[in-house]
């Protein structure tokens, strides 16, 4: 299945610039071949090629699916960026392919990285999502600070969770979840939460949570998590 991305397809039935050099240069595919075209928003497209341009290809949609794919589940991991921005893009493109729905990066106190590019991780989220066969592009929102976050996030349906690396009783995540719900995790930076933002998150029913006996960096943490949520639904 060839995949290719148009979020208004319905009003745009032509491939970007970007889309048509690929489908013509690099696929090399012609009038009348059949392509799939995703909106991120769970609609597959079965589409064909009426008119093949290295810069403006024009397509024909021949049938819909709607919600391919979708999951039983909504998972939103709020995690703080690492330092080092390619192991933070490398969560990205891991989660999108596992099955993410929604990505805040957050700003902590004892974060190392204060500046991310919102539309370059975006990126990086439409080719997972390509490659990967999905239909649903995962929601990334701006940096935002964790106090902000946890205030002006309620997220009444949703099982909330912390984790974090201080020692208390914690449960194992895959024991807490529950099936066919929505989570919402939060994952610290390299130093972990302070005391402070732990005490704060908890105050605000966030429960904390253990992703397993091992210490883990930060990136992996989060693809954990997700794998975590992806592996009890399909049980």
């Amino acid at each position: 299945m060839k995949l290719f991305f148009i979020p208004d397809i319905i009003n745009i039935q032509t491939l970007s610039e970007e889309e048509s050099h690929h489908c013509s240069k690099v696929l090399r595919l012609k009038n009348n071949d059949i392509i799939y075209i995703t909106d991120g928003s769970g609609n597959l497209y079965k589409s064909k090629i009426v008119a093949i341009h290295p810069k403006k290809t024009e397509i024909e949609i021949l049938e819909v699916q709607q919600e391919y794919g979708k999951r039983p589940y909504y998972i939103h991991i709020a995690i703080a960026p690492t330092k080092n921005i390619d192991r933070f893009e490398w969560f990205i493109e891991k989660s999108t392919e596992i099955g993410i729905d929604e990505i805040t990066p957050l700003l902590c106190k004892n974060s190392e990285r204060k500046i991310i590019k919102t539309e370059r991780l975006n990126k990086i989220a439409e080719s997972a999502m390509k490659q990967s066969y999905k239909a649903y592009h995962p929601k990334i929102n701006d940096l935002t600070t964790l106090n902000h976050f946890i205030k002006n996030n309620p997220s009444l349906n949703s099982q909330k969770f912390i984790a974090h690396c201080e020692d208390e009783e914690k449960i194992f995540l895959g024991k807490q979840i529950e099936k066919k719900s929505e989570y919402l995790i939060l994952i610290g930076p390299e130093g972990d939460f302070t005391l402070d933002e732990i005490h704060l998150a908890k105050q605000e029913h966030f429960s904390p949570t253990s992703l397993g006996k091992n210490r883990l960096r930060t990136e992996t943490a989060g693809i954990v998590a997700c794998n975590i949520a992806s592996i009890i639904n399909q049980l």
